[in-house]
């Protein structure tokens, strides 16, 4: 649980802030965005001058987030050596990549998020792995600054809780997890239009490269996985295949999936979801990834076989059966 007086040196330190600059994960989720443009909104709603982004050369955002208020504000010059400095659903300070440098010259670093393998990087750090989102640790934030998002800022932390929790079927929704997503939702949020374009809104190319993954797929000794290659998008966006992970956990003969993107020739992103007692946290953080017991991610730089003995090498001690029970999501 984060300290009361952790919660209120943040919100000091926001409250009496000029500059502030707020970063979430390079290649964002729906949490991230979320989490970012939710707090970002606000503040500048206050009479801030805010930067938004992530430590990516180009700040491109996934398709089905194209809905989202504030993406226009994402991005431009950002400053040096901000006076505050937000990081947002980063398990650790590497997540900000190119912005880590302006990250460590900030005049106060404030680290919100809800990973579990969260070390504390931030001189106020606002960590809790029990929250199902960073975008719940986002509202809570705005109430302790006196706020009430407003329905920008409550659409945007509305599609954080909604994709990190998937559609509130995860073992991580909690009573508290519900109450937060009733109040943004009175806040005049379209619950409606944010599940169809995120999650039943995707280009016809994507059929296509859904069939090569999951003709691809293998199931060996309770690890189901397959991978995608960038020759066979079609078109898709690399981002539009980010949900692919979850039709390749539902087996249930399986009792971890695993899926590799390609991200650039000879360079793999690493999605894990568990259905059982192996902790895929553990692994990816082994091989310098990060995430939730059930949800966890690393970026291989190795090719599919190679990377995916590694993974079975790192299974065996922990190999399990695969008993039922719905994943969390880790945005990896």
């Amino acid at each position: 649980m984060i300290d009361e007086k952790e919660w209120a040196r943040a919100a000091e330190a926001l409250a009496g802030a000029e500059e502030v600059a707020v970063a979430c994960h390079v290649f964002p989720d729906g949490d991230a965005l979320g989490s970012m443009l939710g707090i970002g909104l606000y503040l500048r709603r206050l009479g801030k001058k805010v930067w938004m982004g992530w430590g990516s050369p180009q700040l491109r955002v996934p398709p089905q987030y194209a809905f989202l208020p504030g993406l226009d504000l994402i991005g431009g010059d950002r400053p040096p050596a901000p006076e505050v400095f937000l990081s947002v659903d980063c398990a650790q300070d590497t997540r900000l990549e190119l912005l880590l440098p302006v990250f460590k010259a900030a005049g106060t670093r404030i680290d919100l998020d809800h990973h579990a393998t969260n070390p504390g990087f931030g001189d106020i750090n606002l960590v809790e792995p029990a929250a199902a989102s960073s975008c719940e640790l986002v509202y809570e934030l705005i109430r302790r600054m006196g706020g009430v998002p407003n329905t920008e800022e409550a659409t945007a932390l509305y599609t954080g809780i909604v994709t990190d929790t998937g559609r509130f079927q995860y073992s991580s929704t909690s009573p508290a997890t519900l109450r937060v997503a009733a109040d943004l939702r009175e806040q005049g949020v379209d619950h409606t239009m944010v599940s169809t374009e995120i999650f039943e809104s995707a280009p016809f190319g994507y059929l296509h490269t859904l069939g090569i993954v999951l003709s691809r797929a293998k199931l060996e000794d309770g690890l189901v996985w397959s991978w995608l290659e960038l020759k066979d998008l079609n078109g898709t966006k690399l981002d539009e295949a980010e949900d692919m992970i979850n039709l390749l956990r539902a087996v249930r003969e399986a009792g971890v999936a695993v899926l590799l993107k390609e991200t650039e020739p000879g360079h793999y992103k690493v999605s894990m979801r568990s259905r059982g007692e192996v902790d895929v946290a553990q692994i990816a953080a082994a091989f310098g990834g990060g995430g939730h017991a059930r949800a966890a991610g690393f970026p291989a730089p190795g090719g599919v076989e190679e990377t995916i003995q590694a993974i079975r090498s790192a299974l065996a001690p922990a190999a399990s059966g695969a008993p039922a029970g719905a994943p969390e999501r880790a945005g990896a």
